[in-house]
């Protein structure tokens, strides 16, 4: 009985103390959990430029005559307009911060007008026009410019007169996409004087940094400049001009959508790429596409290969635009090197799992003395109750081999006092 009452307090003693254990463990694990506020979406000042409390008269915008539906397929979060002064010179900058990368390069389409050149060569895109200089005009008076603010698909810019005066920049770095108007210079200075805003946005990293990969498939042949459009519904994907009617693409399936139009001397052709998630879907949704093709469909050729569907449609020829088709393959799909994060942040990545194993380490070691000193002072408070020294005496197996008697003692005995005496 006694024994089963001992067995029962250290059972219980030991529950008590993992419970401690199993406290001090969540604590610590709450304590190194750290939520980092959110960077501003615009800073206070960048080369030269200052913010102002005083706003200036908004001026025609792209951006608020955007859809907010179409938005909100590409992933918005928030939001900022500010003015900015230098010099005599204002400035009005709206910013739209989405989820990702990917949704910020939807917007970018959406915003971009036609025929306008993207700053760094985004897939397929022309530089230069007809004339070759790094500039040309289109038709609807902007001056594009080539000025390079990232590798890739990483950044995007355009730049035109605006018709208020001064250089309208359309920017897309990180996640974030920028629409400045500059009261007066060109395009080609005011582009440049936007860079060090454009180094000032808030870095995305992990897989919000993930480039979309669709848009890098289009052939740069013949390809219209600025007229590549990205879409991840159906909102984006209409307001974007597809061909396709909204419902056919089954975005239930949440696919990607890409659409380009080629102008050269083949003729005018539209193409149509979509990415869906298995090649099983994307098997069903190539025959409904193929019901719902507009134009002559005696010259439009469509093709399903794995995950992609892809379909040319337009006044090409239909060697031309089979050549086109078979010309896009999913071997091409490749990641962008720079949407890996950068050492430092593997580094700090690092440094926080070894931290958190020291953490945690340091905690079973503490709810190891712990549970050691709970269980033998309990141990020694309980022999007190039961009227017993808190120590133990050591105590030994003994066998007793040991004699337990005095041994026999003999003596010799005396003849000659046992013997009669003779007379």
């Amino acid at each position: 009985m006694v024994r089963f009452e001992v067995l029962r307090a250290g059972l219980i003693s030991l529950a008590s103390v993992m419970g401690v254990a199993w406290v001090v463990a969540s604590t610590a694990s709450a304590q190194i959990t750290i939520t980092e506020p959110e960077a501003a979406l615009l800073p206070a000042q960048f080369g030269g430029w200052a913010r102002t409390s005083n706003p200036v008269a908004v001026l025609p915008s792209a951006l608020p005559s955007l859809s907010p539906q179409a938005l909100s397929e590409c992933g918005e979060r928030r939001s900022k307009l500010a003015d900015y002064v230098r010099e005599g010179n204002t400035l009005q900058v709206e910013a739209l911060e989405f989820g990702d990368r990917t949704g910020a390069y939807s917007a970018f389409t959406l915003a971009e007008e036609a025929e306008q050149t993207v700053a760094n060569g985004a897939p397929g895109g022309q530089q230069g026009g007809e004339t070759g200089s790094g500039k040309a005009r289109t038709a609807s008076g902007w001056w594009l410019t080539g000025v390079t603010v990232g590798k890739g698909l990483e950044a995007y810019q355009t730049a035109g007169a605006g018709a208020q005066g001064g250089a309208v920049v359309l920017s897309m770095v990180g996640k974030t996409l920028l629409l400045a108007r500059f009261s007066q210079g060109t395009p080609e200075e005011d582009a440049q004087a936007l860079t060090p805003l454009l180094e000032a946005m808030p870095k995305v990293f992990g897989s919000a940094a993930v480039v979309p990969v669709l848009p890098t498939l289009p052939p740069a042949r013949g390809l219209v400049a600025g007229s590549l459009r990205y879409a991840l519904g159906p909102v984006s994907y209409a307001a974007e001009g597809g061909v396709l009617p909204p419902g056919s693409l089954d975005w239930t399936m949440e696919p990607e959508a890409v659409t380009a139009r080629y102008d050269d001397a083949r003729g005018k052709e539209t193409l149509t790429l979509v990415l869906y998630p298995t090649p099983t879907i994307a098997q069903k949704a190539a025959k409904v596409i193929a019901a719902e093709m507009p134009g002559p469909k005696s010259s439009a050729r469509l093709r399903q290969q794995g995950m992609l569907v892809a379909l040319a449609t337009g006044s090409f020829s239909g060697a031309e635009a089979e050549q086109m088709v078979q010309g896009i393959h999913l071997s091409e799909l490749a990641f962008n090197q720079d949407a890996h994060p950068p050492f430092k942040v593997v580094a700090a990545q690092a440094f926080t799992l070894l931290e958190n194993i020291a953490i945690l380490s340091g905690v079973l070691g503490a709810a190891a003395v712990l549970l050691g000193l709970f269980l033998g002072f309990g141990r020694a408070g309980y022999r007190v109750l039961r009227g017993r020294p808190p120590a133990v005496e050591v105590e030994f197996l003994s066998l007793h081999l040991a004699p337990q008697n005095k041994p026999a003692i003999f003596t010799e005995p005396q003849a000659a006092e046992d013997e009669p005496k003779r007379g």
